[in-house]
């Protein structure tokens, strides 16, 4: 088992994917609010681009991104372009590699053997939701594909996401019966902050750490929505302090032990 630490994955709230094969998007990255900065070689590039996209995605995490974290995305294990992916993150200096597509257990513990990185794993396609469980014991965190996995599931472009429910919660419920992040899937529409931001609250909703974007324009909004606000944080601090162990009534109803825990983890998520 590679090493790393859960808890700092659980703290981040927009993972902004870039195409590795646009030298002014990495430039700009390195002045974004994104708490990771994710170079896709997968369905970003085009075919003619995917060789200058991975040396490109060598050079950027040598040069790194101002202190932020940074993934390289690769393409799933039956793609032809994964060997040189898996060559590419070795040379890199990645913090994670986010593995599209995965189906099994076992593509997320040989990319984690080939390119001793921890795996983020990419929940896109109905076989992956089904095994999500198992996929969990091995991965560092899950990212809802939720564009391909619309797209695998016959849902019409436009029609929301109350068909992708079930798969949304189980990707949750996967990821906290193994310990791991859980990051929602992108929003498409640029144009929206209202409707971004009522996906993001339906995400948080759903139990997710974060959201992944595609665009500089909505990670501020992510950001916000995904941090607890000043009244969450408040509130924690008072229930923290009110408790003295057990059932206890605070503020008008019953709390216990998990609430407590509960109000130190968002406590850390807010940074104090």
């Amino acid at each position: 088992m590679i090493p790393f630490d859960n808890s700092r994955l659980r703290q981040f709230r927009s993972l902004l994917f870039l195409p590795a094969s646009n030298p002014r998007a990495i430039e700009k990255a390195r002045t974004l609010d994104a708490d990771l900065v994710i170079l896709d070689l997968e369905d970003a590039v085009r075919e003619e681009d995917k060789d200058s996209a991975r040396a490109a995605a060598i050079e950027a995490t040598a040069q790194g991104f101002a202190g932020k974290p940074v993934a390289i995305r690769v393409n799933s294990k039956g793609s032809p372009h994964f060997g040189a992916d898996y060559a590419c993150v070795r040379k890199s200096k990645a913090d994670y590699v986010v593995l599209a597509k995965v189906d099994t257990p076992k593509e997320i513990h040989d990319a984690r053997s080939l390119m001793e990185r921890p795996v983020m794993a990419m929940i896109e396609t109905p076989r992956g939701v089904l095994d999500a469980v198992a996929i969990a014991r091995d991965a560092a965190a899950f990212i809802a594909g939720t564009n391909d996995l619309s797209a695998s599931l016959g849902i019409p472009d436009g029609a929301g996401r109350s068909g992708l429910a079930y798969a949304l919660q189980r990707i949750v419920l996967a990821a906290r019966a193994a310990g791991i992040a859980a990051f929602d899937g992108v929003y498409n529409r640029l144009e929206s902050d209202e409707g971004l931001a009522a996906e993001c609250v339906e995400g948080r909703a759903y139990g997710f750490d974060g959201k992944s974007v595609i665009h500089p324009s909505q990670i501020a909004t992510v950001n916000r929505i995904f941090a607890p606000s000043p009244q969450e944080v408040e509130a924690a601090r008072r229930l923290i302090e009110a408790a003295g162990g057990g059932a206890e009534r605070h503020d008008g109803r019953m709390i216990e032990d998990l609430h407590v825990a509960q109000a130190r983890a968002l406590l850390a998520k807010a940074g104090g």
